[in-house]
């Protein structure tokens, strides 16, 4: 049960967050209007997201395909698109293709190849972003910047897939200097895919920045920001 001060806590919040969204895109000379703030809904209740799905959210963001599976069918995303953002293994993209406007995380031609497939048995086109590991991080899925540029002709290749764009997490240990740096680099990547004029791509989406620097990243480029502690408040994973 979400109490009346968890329901205030929340409101405020998004309040705060799409106003220093809306900032951000003016000191960038940005229209607001281009970024989507996207509620990155880990561990979080159907109730929770079903509430938060009234407030000026305007997609949400899961990790787990469990989670986006119950949330999905059960309305929790109140008509708003919902977005796998985490890393997804081949034996569940069944369960994802279809639900998830967009998947977010795709880094491989194993995952282009099972998705294709999954989307063609179901007659539609599943939009998808490639996952670019631009701090070069072990522990991180995601392909190198070198790398991007084959796995785009694997996905022109495609007919039951569009790439929309690309989404990346720089690493937690980034002073502020290097992560601007890094939100750039992402930026310029997408402009130089979407100048390439790949087929079955449309490059108009750069997901990038979370709860401490999504300022920043929109200031940088982001159409998407994923937020979920700066709305919900810190994760309680007893839960789980």
């Amino acid at each position: 049960m979400i109490s009346e001060a968890q329901k205030q806590q929340m409101a405020e919040a998004v309040a705060r967050i799409r106003a220093t969204m809306a900032e951000a895109a003016r000191r960038a000379g940005r229209d607001p209007a281009e970024v989507s703030l996207c509620a990155a809904c880990k561990t979080r209740t159907v109730e929770e997201v079903r509430y938060s799905a009234d407030l000026p959210i305007d997609l949400f963001g899961e990790n787990h395909v469990q989670e986006l599976v119950e949330k999905n069918d059960a309305g929790a995303y109140n008509g708003k698109p919902g977005h796998f953002i985490g890393h997804l293994q081949t034996n569940k993209v069944n369960k994802v293709v279809g639900r998830a406007a967009l998947i977010q995380s795709v880094d491989s031609t194993r995952l282009l190849d099972k998705i294709d497939a999954a989307a063609a048995r179901l007659g539609l086109t599943q939009d998808i972003l490639i996952e670019i590991n631009i701090g070069a991080e072990e522990s991180k899925s995601g392909v190198g910047p070198d790398d991007l540029w084959p796995l785009l002709e694997a996905a022109a290749a495609r007919e039951h897939l569009q790439v929309r764009g690309l989404m990346a997490i720089p690493p937690a240990d980034a002073d502020d200097d290097q992560t601007r740096r890094f939100f750039a680099r992402m930026r310029e990547l997408l402009a130089e895919a979407a100048a390439r004029q790949y087929e079955h791509t449309r490059m108009d989406i750069l997901s990038m920045g979370m709860s401490h620097d999504y300022a920043m990243a929109i200031e940088e480029g982001a159409t998407i920001v994923r937020v979920g502690t700066a709305i919900y408040g810190a994760r309680d994973y007893s839960k789980k």
